[in-house]
């Protein structure tokens, strides 16, 4: 697969089939991630990740910050409405700092979200598929708390992993010449 098919092919995933990815494959994916461009090699990032059975701890952690309509489910209800962030393989939580600088806080956000695309094109590659999510517990302080988010630190994104039966159709991008202006 070259680069331009994986960025047109690659999808985000939400029904992931609930096959394990590994540590190993997580690695493998993170190293790949670590290639994205960042402004003097600051490598703003760090990251938290779950896979195996520490997914079930995970979704322990989750259960503990779920939004308040939640904690009025039965408990079957609320593993029900969960699966959707703990069906897959694997979890990562990109934490980024948060400079108190506009220019190098717009940069490591930048250069963390350059990281998760690269991961997410390194494990399209590997037959793995992803989905960046930002759901509203990752700045709960309990939560950040259970994942060592120091202050001065944020959780910019959870990222899933996971092996999947089916991919999700594209989806129609505006051409070019609707979004390109040359300067004259």
């Amino acid at each position: 697969m070259n680069v331009r098919e994986a960025i047109e092919t690659r999808r985000s995933i939400k029904k992931f089939n609930g096959q394990a990815v590994s540590k190993e494959q997580m690695k493998e994916i993170v190293e790949a991630g670590t290639w994205a461009p960042n402004h003097g090699t600051r490598e703003p990032w760090r990251l938290v990740g779950a896979v195996g059975e520490s997914m079930d701890r995970m979704l322990e952690a989750i259960k503990e910050v779920a939004v308040p309509k939640w904690r009025d489910m039965s408990e079957d209800e609320l593993n029900s409405a969960l699966t959707k962030f703990m069906q897959p393989g694997a979890v990562l939580f990109i934490v980024v700092p948060e400079d108190a600088r506009q220019k190098e806080r717009m940069e490591d956000f930048g250069a963390a979200s350059a990281m998760i695309q690269n991961m997410q094109l390194a494990a399209w590659e590997m037959g793995i598929g992803s989905c960046w999510k930002t759901p509203p517990f990752i700045d709960n302080p309990k939560f950040r708390s259970t994942l060592g988010v120091k202050p001065g630190e944020r959780i910019i994104s959870m990222l899933q992993f996971g092996y999947f039966d089916e991919a999700p159709k594209a989806k129609p991008r505006k051409p070019a010449e609707d979004i390109l202006e040359f300067f004259e």
